[in-house]
């Protein structure tokens, strides 16, 4: 399988900024660790259902309450 150059280019950036960003969860508490889940998770379900980015923004604000709310 060859890899498109753009994305062999760019892969160790988003490797970096993975790494990094996972080591700032670090701190984080079990609330805040469900909120910012439910967040991702519901972002992502936004764009999948309707693909815009209000949808996006809607489904991530959605879960992050959901999410904020299970982690108690």
């Amino acid at each position: 399988m060859k890899l498109n150059t753009r994305f062999a280019a760019a892969l160790p950036t988003m490797l970096m900024v993975l790494s990094l960003s996972l080591a700032g969860c670090a701190g984080m508490t079990h609330q805040e660790k469900s909120t910012a889940t439910g967040a991702v998770i519901g972002g992502v379900a936004g764009n999948v259902l309707c693909g815009g980015l209000a949808c996006t923004g809607v489904g991530a604000a959605v879960g992050g309450v959901v999410g904020h709310e299970v982690g108690k």
